[in-house]
């Protein structure tokens, strides 16, 4: 699945801590969402909770690493999370774990459309058979206030002061939430189904315009059908390009950057729209210009709205040079000889302190110990010694 989106009337989700073990190739894996003091003229605005300005949370998260470190994994055991909290059915969560005879486990604290943080805590057995069955499915699902004067960390002390209820099956322990919503956005050539609400249409017309022009000069103007739902065509230098729910007819027509910049535009307006109130954004710029991605990325911060969560996952280190705080950045590490921990979540600011270090030096010196191995490309170069 490359494209999924839940929309709840309130619109707001927060993730604040992550654990999981057992899920892809994570064992005993950590991210935290909160950041321990006030960033004085942040270029992000609003990275706290409306209404209760000591409960800080990261708004922008940006992931970085070499390849199959886990950036889009992360997402995908998110979304997996979503949607076991959301249908109640186990088989969401299980597909995704790893070894299948062993125990699986996850805790989240997250946040919804009231003044309250949920934690979920949930561990998986192997099942008997080859299949697992409710049985084996174990939830805990506590919530406390959040109040005026909380923050992250005095919330995290409440939840040690409540009693573990047990006896619930998963499905009651689920429906204690509520207020779940969402969107993710994976690579992918091809496109993907869009329903655009019809309040929003002219403003979405506008945003793929502009979004489609940036990518491609010989792209003109993009117009909406009034006859057929959903539909638009993109008229070009020498042709027209007809798109109905996100699918283009005759898509070898437009290169790989344009297509991805339909699946961008969306990204984009629904940020806008304020539509959701989590996005999952994962390397959606492998066709596109530097500078462009840098542009685009300051545009969905820009329009955040308040209570609005963002995680970017890209390569392009020219991104570290965008004006962000430090602990907006996180580094994907993975050792394969640390059979304990062999991937792990470095924050840029549990290293870098003061105002004048440079991230950029930092990751340029290989401070996080995330530069790809590029040993075994340069090896190649010895094949040619053997002809």
């Amino acid at each position: 699945m490359y494209y999924e989106e839940i929309v709840w009337e309130g619109r707001k989700m927060i993730v604040m801590n992550v654990e999981m073990d057992n899920f892809f190739a994570f064992r005993n894996f950590r991210m935290n969402m909160s950041y321990p003091k006030k960033i004085v003229d942040s270029s992000i605005k609003g990275e706290f909770l409306q209404g209760r300005s000591n409960f800080r949370y990261k708004k922008v998260n940006i992931l970085m690493g070499a390849n199959a470190t886990g950036k889009t994994s992360f997402g995908r055991f998110l979304m997996a999370v979503f949607n076991f909290m959301d249908t109640k059915q186990f088989e969401k969560i299980t597909k995704v774990i790893d070894d299948t005879t062993q125990d699986a486990f996850f805790t989240m604290d997250f946040i919804t459309n009231e003044y309250a943080m949920y934690r979920i805590a949930t561990r998986i057995s192997p099942g008997i058979s080859e299949r697992y069955e409710m049985a084996d499915i174990a939830v805990d699902v506590q919530k406390v206030e959040i109040s005026k004067k909380d923050s992250y960390e005095s919330c995290c002390k409440k939840f040690k002061e409540i009693q573990l209820q047990k006896g619930n099956n998963f499905v009651e322990e689920l429906e204690k939430i509520r207020g779940l919503s969402w969107l993710f956005e994976y690579p992918s050539d091809s496109l993907t189904r869009y329903q655009i609400p019809e309040n929003h249409v002219e403003r979405y017309t506008n945003i793929l315009e502009k979004t489609l022009k940036a990518l491609d000069p010989s792209i003109k103007k993009v117009e909406r059908i009034q006859s057929v739902d959903n539909a638009f065509v993109i008229r070009m230098k020498n042709r027209n390009v007809i798109m109905q729910d996100g699918k283009v007819v005759d898509q070898e027509i437009l290169s790989s950057g344009t297509k991805a910049g339909i699946a961008l535009a969306m990204v984009v307006a629904s940020i806008i729209n304020g539509d959701h109130g989590f996005y999952y954004c994962d390397e959606k710029f492998s066709f596109i210009h530097s500078d462009i991605e840098k542009a685009f990325l300051s545009v969905m911060i820009e329009c955040l709205k308040d209570n609005d969560q963002l995680f970017f996952t890209t390569h392009n280190t020219d991104i570290l040079d965008l004006h962000l705080p430090k602990h907006t950045f996180a580094f994907l590490k993975k050792d394969i000889y640390d059979e304990q921990e062999p991937i792990k979540c470095i924050s840029a600011s549990d290293y870098l302190k003061r105002n004048t270090d440079s991230l950029r030096n930092a990751v340029e010196n290989d401070l996080f110990s995330s530069a790809p191995n590029v040993e075994f490309v340069y090896e190649i170069a010895n094949l040619c010694q053997m002809n």
